[in-house]
């Protein structure tokens, strides 16, 4: 027994390791790219453990109500870290790239969401619409609006068929939703397509489907009236923009100081519509009316260049309309002329001193305006001399973090 020799050790296959690779997803990358795969992947499983979906989107909705869309970011990827085809976080991530400025970033969520669920949720097709241009934006906005419409007409089959009254839901779709839709349309044949065949039928069509939605949404009867200016039928365009403004501007006025209710402020059109509104009551000589429309957008936000400018040009033209003469022959102003004249020259100065300061702080690009900026100031004076500093505007900072996922940790816990 003892000198029995022991059999040759047959080699055993190697069993196959069936455990996942947690190293695939990082071969090529260098040691501190895969430090940071690593621990995004340590934060998510934190993530996934300690907060649901439903949470997070809720963070994400806080931060966008306080326009801190970069942390609104961040909750809004972790919410999709744990489920990645959540249509609502995704239609929250796009809004959310949309407003950073992310572009690229936003359509492709946005077209990931529409290969997901095409024929339900307008929203998606409404952003693409204005990532777009041309004929494109058009296919996206009329692909949204069918799906509006279906949605509409759903909802109020359930509502004919419910015993109760419906409740008010904000994410529910509206006629308001509809009315705005047609007029991204119209607006597209304003200046994109203007130069199309039949472009100008197309956009009053859509238009007065605009209005059949929602007869007193002032941004259709707005669009209304600067296609009638274009077609230079102003007095009917002028009855149209005075109707729009008559129903949002008293009542900013009268509630500037105090309003929080909401309902006015949806009333009241985007900051970018009221410029164009304040530029067609100066087309229209509706001067004192522009002057309000500019002092509202002012108060809002003092760093839009335009504001600032056509400040100054309706208070020049103000002054221009002032009486020269009488009968043909100059004639002595009263000391109250005088001090109106005084009064808007200044005005007009001060605008345009503003302006120009804004225009080279912030490195605009819009030469025809900076030429008329500087005629103008020619005519008055020049420009309006202040304290040193008086009008300037400091750059804000906004500093970037490296812990952006600590900032979300500790950001849930409050």
């Amino acid at each position: 027994m003892g000198g029995q020799a022991k059999g040759k050790k047959k080699n055993k296959p190697k069993r196959k390791d069936n455990r996942p690779n947690r190293d695939a997803g990082i071969v090529g990358l260098t040691p501190q790219e895969r430090m940071k795969v690593r621990m995004h992947e340590k934060a998510k499983k934190k993530t996934s453990e300690k907060y649901s979906v439903q949470q997070l989107l809720e963070k994400t909705e806080e931060c966008i109500d306080t326009f801190d869309f970069e942390m609104a970011s961040l909750f809004c990827q972790r919410a999709l870290d744990i489920e990645s085809n959540n249509l609502q976080a995704l239609d929250m991530l796009g809004h959310i790239y949309s407003e950073l400025g992310n572009t690229h970033k936003a359509k492709e969520v946005f077209l990931h969401a529409v290969a997901l669920s095409p024929d339900v949720g307008h929203s998606k097709y409404m952003y693409l619409g204005q990532i777009h241009t041309g004929q494109e934006a058009v296919d996206f906005y009329t692909r949204g609006i069918e799906v509006l419409l279906s949605a509409l007409n759903q909802q109020m089959t359930t509502q004919a068929g419910a015993a109760a009254a419906p409740q008010d839901d904000p994410e529910l779709p509206t006629v308001k939703d509809v009315c705005v839709a047609y007029c991204s349309l119209a607006e597209i044949y304003l200046s994109d397509l203007c130069m199309e065949e039949g472009a100008a039928d197309k956009c009053r069509e859509f238009i007065e489907r605009a209005l059949q939605h929602q007869s007193d949404n002032p941004e259709a009867l707005q669009l209304m009236a600067s296609y009638l200016f274009s077609k230079e039928r102003n007095q009917e365009g002028k009855e149209y923009l005075l109707k729009s403004v008559e129903l949002w501007l008293p009542v900013q006025k009268q509630d500037a100081a105090s309003s929080t209710d909401e309902d006015t402020q949806s009333n009241i059109p985007p900051y970018e519509s009221r410029i164009t509104t304040a530029k067609l009551l100066i087309e229209a000589v509706e001067y004192q009316m522009a002057v309000d429309v500019l002092e509202g957008l002012l108060e809002e936000d003092d760093e839009v260049v335009q504001v600032w400018y056509l400040s100054g040009w309706v208070c020049y033209l103000q002054l221009e309309k002032l009486p020269e003469q009488q009968g043909g022959q100059e004639r002595p102003r009263s000391e109250e002329e005088e001090e109106e004249r005084r009064a808007l020259k200044e005005a007009a100065r001060s605008y345009l001193t503003n302006a120009k300061k804004l225009y080279n702080k912030l490195r605009c690009d819009d030469q025809p305006m900076m030429e008329h900026m500087e005629q103008l100031l020619g005519e008055l004076g020049g420009e309006t001399e202040g304290e040193e500093g008086e009008a300037a505007l400091e750059e804000e900072f906004d500093p970037s973090s490296d812990e952006e996922e600590d900032d979300a940790d500790t950001a849930m816990e409050h």
